[in-house]
């Protein structure tokens, strides 16, 4: 595990096919934006051969960030799988975005891997939001592995930075959280600071020397052995602590020195039981060398450390019915079981979905079911589909290399799957699967959105369910009260990207408009009008009379209609007549155009005529009395009403609470959670909260999240309504 004797770098830009699942490791980085993913990738990849110099390809490209928006941005949005070879076994790193609002792709990279890197920088220590992500590894017992980069960066202190991963990391246990290595400084340079030069490996007390661009081994000089020693014995301590053999302790107490061979064993077991959490250090190689500090380390650590997927315990599968099925494991041979966790559109290739294959073999053109998914409330409709899959690939960089075949454990790109979106089930056609779904953030962000012209209008349609078919993170609301088509996305960089996709990967230009709550009216106190349609042209006329009285009902009891109508002044046949034409305008409103509830509408009088009275004539009598009724009466807007849960670290709770009053919220009441955290329960009107996922980013530090629900509508203060009647008025 790093200690071990160098390994040879796997051949340059092969597609791998692995051979059996023991032989794969499927592991996610995990990290802050700007902590350095992205670049250990390029550099792991250069140390394992797939390319001559870091994060470069045949083409010119990227390795790990080729998205055209990523370039644009400089930040990575969207999970990346860089497949590399390292001692007869193929690595599949999954690059994730370290930026909130990619938290989806954050969750898939989670769910296709089997272990997890969390990279923090030297010079920006651990943010709330990768220690949130920690917690969650935690919870599932995913082995973890912590790497530090940016040593370089001026005031960087690795002893520091491993204090503080010890102190977040490590809980109640900080000695399952310790380095494997100390890096090691080379000579000072003109501005005081001196470069990481190599490491020293704790175990074997060796050298590890990447000055010259390529690892080299030697013994330590006299003047590292105080530095190896404390560290030393406390490793071996925190290793013999996590080993499953109970003696082990009594024969190190005992005065016993135990073959590092042996520590190394037990270090790779609890490594891979998830109780062990190693630090390590890392760096890019040089523009001209080969290998980047620490990356044979960490290949080691990777291969010899991490869990195979035969390890993990494959999720929960039913049959698409609900019929819950035995437990699958990781063979091959067994029934097919995979899962779409990125879906994207290629301008050449089509549609690509990314999958992970959880049992069984998958192969090039065979025909497979398609199931999923339960996000019907964002957009994405419900399916149970046979369809035939195109090629199997291996992304490198742009390109797509050709697999014959993917087997349990291994991750895959898949063409041609043009119903399959993200979170679907990929399996037999005569053995239909369905598997347990991972968790997906609730977006909560809305943009309204409108065609930029009618040719965009067009093609908007279909623009959007391709947009959202590739991000399960999003939602697509049509909401019938505004006549808004809304996304609802996971901050205000979550929005760029998806508008930026539907223009140049869609061809729809659109424009974000303000977005609008659904209010409703009412009736302030009662009021009784008359609603006369009486016409004549020639002919049959249009003839009808109706005495309303309204009065104002409970929240929540929507619109009442009463027939009091004595001696037959209204036909019996034209009072459904007068209660539709009360609904339709209701609906419509009557001072605002927002929908009229929570009243009850009396018909007591009216005059008919034998010949011009008709369902028509009645129908226009009744939306005249209610509006006639409307103008003798104050009418109330009604605001809708959310139902906040936010939890939060104790130390924002004052100012999240002074916050959700500012919005003119409610607090109704608060509680203590595990790990710190505080439930803060509101009630806030939503139109003060439409920005709340930006805002309590920023008051937490990013540790803060929310759900939301609706409670009810209620009345909006007269100031407030005055100036949306303002507003509707222009």
């Amino acid at each position: 595990m790093g200690d071990k004797s160098s390994a040879h770098p796997g051949a340059a830009g092969r597609a791998a096919a692995a051979a059996r699942p023991s032989s794969i490791r499927n592991v996610v980085l995990v990290g802050h934006s700007g902590s350095g993913k992205t670049t250990l990738v390029e550099a792991l990849a250069q140390t394992a051969g797939a390319v001559q110099r870091a994060g470069r390809v045949e083409d010119g490209g990227c390795l790990s960030d080729y998205d055209e928006i990523e370039h644009r941005q400089q930040r990575s949005v969207q999970l990346s799988l860089v497949p590399v070879e390292w001692k007869d076994t193929k690595i599949n790193l999954l690059d994730t975005p370290g930026y909130a609002d990619f938290v989806g792709e954050l969750r898939a990279g989670l769910r296709a891997a089997d272990a997890a890197l969390f990279i923090v920088s030297a010079a920006d220590g651990v943010d709330g939001a990768t220690r949130m992500v920690w917690e969650e590894c935690a919870a599932v017992g995913m082995p973890r592995a912590i790497v530090v980069t940016h040593l370089d960066a001026a005031r960087a202190d690795f002893d520091e930075m491993n204090a503080i991963c010890r102190r977040v990391f490590g809980g109640d246990d900080p000695d399952a959280v310790l380095p494997l290595y100390l890096p090691l400084h080379g000579e000072e340079g003109p501005d005081g600071t001196a470069p990481v030069a190599g490491l020293i490996g704790l175990l074997s007390q060796r050298i590890f020397d990447y000055s010259s661009g390529a690892r080299t081994e030697s013994p330590p000089d006299d003047e590292h052995l105080p530095l190896i020693e404390e560290a030393r014995n406390r490793l071996i301590e925190g290793i013999i602590a996590e080993s499953e053999d109970e003696t082990l302790m009594d024969r190190y107490l005992g005065g016993e020195d135990v073959e590092v061979k042996t520590l190394i064993d037990d270090l790779e077991k609890a490594v891979a039981r998830g109780v062990f959490h190693p630090v390590l250090a890392a760096a890019p190689a040089p523009e001209d060398g080969t290998q980047g500090l620490g990356t044979v380390e960490l290949l080691e650590l990777i291969t010899g450390g991490f869990p195979t997927p035969e390890e993990r315990e494959i999720p929960a599968v039913a049959t698409p019915a609900g019929k819950p099925r035995p437990p699958l494991t990781c063979d091959p041979k067994g029934p097919l079981a995979a899962e779409v966790v990125k879906t994207s559109s290629d301008p050449y290739v089509g549609r690509l979905s990314l999958l992970r294959i959880f049992s069984g073999t998958l192969r090039t053109d065979a025909t497979v079911h398609v199931s999923g998914h339960g996000l019907e409330d964002r957009g994405h409709e419900d399916h149970d589909v046979d369809e035939r899959i195109g090629a199997l690939t291996s992304p490198f960089g742009k390109q797509q290399r050709t697999l014959p075949e993917a087997i349990a454990g291994d991750i895959a790109c898949v063409g041609k799957l043009t119903r399959a979106e993200t979170g679907d089930t990929i399996s037999a056609k005569d053995d239909p699967l369905l598997m347990e779904p991972w968790v997906m953030p609730d977006p909560l962000l809305p943009v309204a959105i409108a065609a930029h012209t009618k040719q965009d209008e067009d093609k908007l349609s279909q623009g959007l369910s391709r947009l959202v078919a590739e991000d399960p993170t999003m939602r697509l609301e049509q909401n019938q009260d505004t006549g808004q088509v809304v996304l609802w996305c996971l901050g205000e960089a979550h929005i760029d990207v998806a508008l930026e996709r539907l223009r140049t990967r869609y061809g729809v230009q659109v424009d974000a408009v303000p977005h609008k709550v659904s209010l409703r009216e009412t009736f302030a106190g009662k009021a009784a009008a008359r609603g006369r349609h009486v016409k004549q042209s020639g002919g049959h006329g249009q003839y009808a009379i109706c005495e309303i009285e309204v009065e104002p009902l409970p929240q929540g009891s929507g619109v009442e209609f009463v027939d009091k109508v004595v001696g037959g002044a209204v036909p019996r046949q034209f009072i459904p007549s007068v209660e539709k034409g009360v609904r339709a305008q209701a609906a419509k409103g009557v001072a605002t155009g927002y929908p009229l509830v929570d009243i009850k509408v009396t018909l007591f009088d009216g005059k008919a005529h034998s010949v011009d009275s008709s369902d028509a004539a009645f129908q226009t009598a009744g939306a005249l009395a209610l509006r006639e009724a409307a103008a003798q009466v104050q009418i109330h807007l009604l605001e809708p009403v959310a139902e906040l849960r936010v939890l939060v670290a104790d130390e924002y709770v004052g100012p999240v609470m002074s916050d959700l009053s500012g919005r003119r919220g409610r607090v109704v009441g608060t509680e203590q959670s595990p790990g710190g955290r505080t439930l803060v329960r509101a009630e806030v009107p939503e139109i003060e909260i439409g920005r709340y996922a930006v805002d309590l980013r920023s008051i937490s530090h990013g540790t803060g999240r929310f759900d939301r629900s609706y409670a009810r509508h209620e009345p909006m203060p007269p100031q407030l309504a005055a100036k949306i009647r303002e507003q509707e008025g222009d």
